[in-house]
């Protein structure tokens, strides 16, 4: 079985940004929530800062788009690369 590394690029894009949209915006609206891991989002992303308006959770977003699109692409053509063909 091979993964298509497109489709799993796409999912993991959307479901880490969506992660990092929906932890950050229950931030803006109940600060302190997420506070840990929007420390470390802040720490991977130049520019996102948590905050009390949602300007710098759209740009963390993004990072987080494309930062989960480029993961799920290396982890599909990784593992595309390792399983081979085995005679299926």
């Amino acid at each position: 079985m091979r993964f298509s590394i497109t489709a799993l690029a796409v999912t993991a894009g959307l479901f880490w940004g969506g992660a990092v949209l929906i932890v950050g915006s229950a931030n803006v609206i109940w600060p302190g929530y997420g506070e840990a891991f929007l420390q470390l989002v802040a720490s991977l992303y130049p520019g996102y800062h948590p905050g009390t308006t949602f300007g710098p959770v759209v740009i963390a977003t993004l990072y987080g788009v494309v930062d989960g699109a480029i993961g799920g692409a290396l982890f599909g053509w990784i593992y595309n690369a390792l399983s081979g063909s085995r005679g299926e």
